[in-house]
């Protein structure tokens, strides 16, 4: 692990460059994953409902089960990424962008997953990652994602699926926080592991999950 502090250096691009170079990889490490955290989201949401799902991947398994019923759009920062998801969903629709420069209307959305995303992006940028999503929320619209549980500076490795990558972290209290602050309601706060099929070769980890609904009444920031 080395820390990520050269302000020369595009930390984005590593992550870019990382799962374009590891997708073929890290998208047979999803195969036989089924995403059951899911479970908490999909039964109240109505058919049709609008999703968005952020650090979509190559859309295997989140996009792949959420499509069956509702309408989804996934962003990556990665292309390669991207095109997998295109073909492994092609009902859903896939856009390759850095999720901080990406802009949607207020309201557009009855739900937003992130599934080990949000810490690949620089932890100064979390805040107004949140508010983006609360902008992008209907009233009454739920956010399920995974968070971390301890504050971690921005740091890289250089083995993950053989390439190199980032990560950066607020602590689970800081996440708690700032939803609250923002006017979310927490639904349910458990824990999940590595998100990778069985067999899959990866360390067992654990993610902190937050399933939290957006209060009615309230468009946008104020």
């Amino acid at each position: 692990m080395r820390l990520a502090k050269d302000p020369q250096k595009d930390y984005k691009a590593i992550v870019e460059q990382g799962y374009d170079a590891c997708s073929a990889a890290y998208d047979e490490a999803r195969q036989n994953a089924n995403a059951p955290e899911l479970d908490l989201l999909i039964p109240r949401l109505a058919v049709g409902a609008q999703v968005l799902d952020i650090g979509c991947g190559a859309g295997v398994p989140v996009a792949q089960r959420l499509v069956k019923q509702f309408k989804v759009t996934g962003v990556d920062i990665s292309a390669e990424q991207v095109k997998r998801a295109k073909d492994n969903v092609p009902q859903g629709t896939f856009m390759q962008m850095d999720i901080m420069a990406t802009d949607f209307p207020s309201a557009s959305f009855d739900a937003i997953v992130a599934f080990y995303s949000i810490f690949h992006l620089p932890r100064e940028e979390h805040a107004a990652l949140l508010r983006k999503i609360k902008d992008w929320l209907k009233p009454g619209g739920y956010l399920l994602a995974t968070l971390s549980s301890d504050p971690e500076s921005a740091y890289t490795e250089e083995d993950f699926f053989g390439v190199k990558m980032y990560w950066s972290n607020l602590e689970l209290g800081k996440y708690h926080a700032l939803l609250k602050e923002m006017g979310f309601e927490l639904l349910d706060a458990s824990v999940i592991g590595h998100g990778f099929g069985k067999g899959a070769p990866a360390a067992d980890e654990s993610h902190p999950l937050v399933f939290a609904r957006k209060s009615d009444g309230q468009w946008g920031d104020h």
